[in-house]
């Protein structure tokens, strides 16, 4: 019987490394930029073509190769970062293990284009699957241009496993970030399809994350500058109000290279305790430096989970240097008495009188008492139409004042609650509507027999117990459904013209989603004009929603559409429509009156399914006779 075991070829095992390591156009993205990083490149830029699926280019003004090096550089482990094992406990570079072109050259078509500031000329490099096609001499400026073309030709499977291209570029940006916050001192550019999305130019760590994130995060940061003999500290936590549901901005970094670490965000999440919301999550750009021999950062694959040898001891470090950052910022502000325009306090002595203030009034003024002429001495009366007051009880003679006062107090209720309601129910549904109530409310019962407990729940008697409602989740359960009524018959949702357009920023990576988003906003009622360079006005907005920051509604609807999952238009509509009706929803804590309950039950059990919310939280609950009998 002859011997089964043999050494796979090369190439195979470069494609089988390439499982590992490059996963779609962003994993090219970064291990490129990481080399020219290391290369001491001060200006770099990213060229995309489909989202990198048909070309990832990337440009550098490094040290360059030469022709040996550029040959050697495709080969797998080979490296110019490590010579010995004990090399790797004093790592100072992003890339290390000589797999990165390997595993690429092996799934696309390469061009490399390279040359040292001592070389006359430079060496143009072309592969294919792993294969040499050709090497040239060419001129060209000092550094490298790889162009990394038609990414996994020869591996189709592999190949339709990538998303479409809004969720790819969605990746590249997100990997591109991570790599552009740390290296502050570099030029950097990133182009798709002949459009600039970014360009960094070289400044603070502030700076910079104001220009990738927006202008807003300049009055968010609280400055982070801790330093022991463990781990140095530095950076950006978020204020408190800035905390969100979700999409999050939440950035480690050690020794210059991303990283995820549960066990440290946990305790950024401990300093924000009892500061913000139980489901809210903090901004934060945290930068640790350590001594390199005390972390391995080569446990996985692409480097983001590193072990720490002193976790231990860094945890309340983490925990001690943002809380400290937030307790002086929550702070009561100090009285400055060296201002310039500080009124001046007199000093206090025992022996100096005191005395109270007074107060002068007129003892004869009566507003009934007529004029008796002019500078006869009487009080002129107030031009008060004291005949409009009694005009209600004229027209009503059997109202009482505090039936008047219910009736007005009840109508401006009703109008605050059709604010919330921007078209009625349908109608269709009302033998459902009338099944569904008579099976939840016990119609013996005292009729409109409705309580609010707490600002949050709506308590009625039910025929088995007693009915409790979450009434921010019954109105986001209708005004959901309302919404997906009108997308399931075409029809746009009523639309209000804003007197003042609002003009919104969007970041590059929300920019990239506004074709399929805007069409989705247009039938939700949002009127938006493209103004260009990532600025957008808002001329329109869905009826109902007067009052809400059209900002933090709109970043909400955003967060909920950047989704790294499909992006059909149902879907998008879907996730839209839930974040407009959670936005636009009755809030906890807002008051309702009686005929405002019975209109929200009612409209909840017109529903077809009124159990639970879109995103599968309970809208209501029974508590039980049974219940209530052996509590008693």
């Amino acid at each position: 019987m002859s011997d089964i075991i043999h050494l796979l070829p090369d190439s195979v095992a470069n494609q089988i490394a390439a499982g590992e390591v490059i996963q779609r156009p962003a994993s090219v993205v970064k291990e490129l930029v990481e080399n020219a990083i290391d290369a001491g490149a001060t200006h770099i830029s990213v060229i995309l073509k489909d989202a990198g699926r048909t070309l990832i280019q990337v440009i550098d003004n490094g040290m360059g190769m030469s022709p040996t090096d550029a040959r050697l550089a495709f080969e797998r482990h080979s490296t110019s970062k490590i010579k010995q094992a004990d090399d790797l406990f004093s790592l100072h570079t992003m890339g290390f293990r000589g797999e990165a072109l390997a595993s690429i050259v092996a799934v696309s078509q390469v061009e490399l284009r390279t040359r040292r500031a001592e070389d006359e000329l430079g060496t143009c490099l072309r592969l294919s699957a792993s294969r040499c096609e050709s090497q040239e001499c060419i001129a060209m400026p000092s550094g490298s241009n790889f162009a990394v073309k038609n990414l996994f030709f020869n591996v189709p499977a592999r190949r339709k496993f990538l998303k479409n291209n809004k969720i790819e570029l969605s990746n590249v940006i997100s990997e591109f970030e991570r790599i552009v916050l740390p290296n502050t001192e570099v030029e950097f550019v990133l182009i798709h399809d002949d459009k600039e999305v970014y360009h960094f130019f070289p400044g603070s760590l502030r700076q910079r994350i104001v220009s990738m994130f927006g202008k807003n995060f300049n009055q968010q940061l609280l400055s982070v500058e801790v330093q022991t003999s463990v781990v140095t500290i530095n950076g950006y936590v978020g204020k408190p109000e800035a905390a969100r549901k979700r999409g999050a901005l939440q950035y480690f970094f050690v020794n210059g290279r991303y990283m995820r670490h549960p066990g440290f965000h946990k305790a950024v999440m401990k300093a924000y305790e009892e500061l913000i919301p139980v489901n809210e999550m903090p901004n934060y750009f945290l930068f640790f430096t350590v001594a390199p021999e005390t972390i391995d950062i080569n446990i996985h694959p692409t480097k983001t989970e590193i072990k720490f040898e002193n976790e231990q001891a860094i945890w309340p470090i983490v925990l001690a240097s943002v809380k400290e950052v937030l307790g002086k910022f929550c702070a009561a502000p100090s009285i400055d008495f060296d201002m310039a325009d500080a009124p001046e306090i007199p000093a206090f002595t025992p022996d100096t009188n005191v005395t109270p203030p007074s107060r002068g009034y007129d003892p004869s003024y009566s507003p009934f008492k007529k004029p008796s002429g002019v500078g006869g001495g009487s009080v002129k009366r107030p031009d008060y139409d004291w005949e409009k007051l009694y005009a209600v009880f004229n027209d009503t003679p059997n109202d009482t004042p505090g039936d008047v006062q219910a009736i007005d107090a009840g109508s401006a209720c009703q109008s605050e609650f059709s604010r919330v309601h921007p078209f009625s129910a349908e109608d269709d549904n009302a033998d459902g509507q009338q099944s569904l109530l008579e099976m939840h409310i016990d119609s013996s019962s005292a009729p409109s027999l409705f309580l609010q407990f707490k600002g949050r729940y709506i308590v009625t008697p039910s025929k088995t117990g007693l009915l409790l409602v979450d009434q921010h989740r019954a109105h986001v359960r209708v005004l959901y459904e309302q919404y997906m009524a009108r997308r399931e018959k075409q029809t746009q949702l009523p639309s209000q013209k804003i007197l003042y357009p609002e003009l919104i920023h969007l970041s590059p990576s929300k920019a990239a989603l506004m074709d399929d988003v805007q069409p989705v906003l247009q039938q939700l009622g949002f009127d938006i004009s493209d103004m260009g360079n990532g600025s957008y006005s808002v001329c329109g907005v869905p009826v109902g929603i007067e009052g809400i920051d059209i900002h933090s509604l709109l970043e909400q609807m955003f967060l909920a559409a950047d989704s790294k999952e499909r992006s059909v238009a149902d879907d998008l509509f879907m996730r839209l429509a839930l974040s407009l009706a959670e936005s636009v929803a009755i809030p906890v804590g807002q008051v309702l009156s009686g005929e405002e309950m019975e209109r929200l039950i009612g409209d909840l059990f017109g529903i077809a399914t009124p159990n639970y919310t879109p995103d599968g939280k309970p809208v209501f609950t029974i508590i039980t006779t049974e219940e209530i009998a052996k509590r008693m």
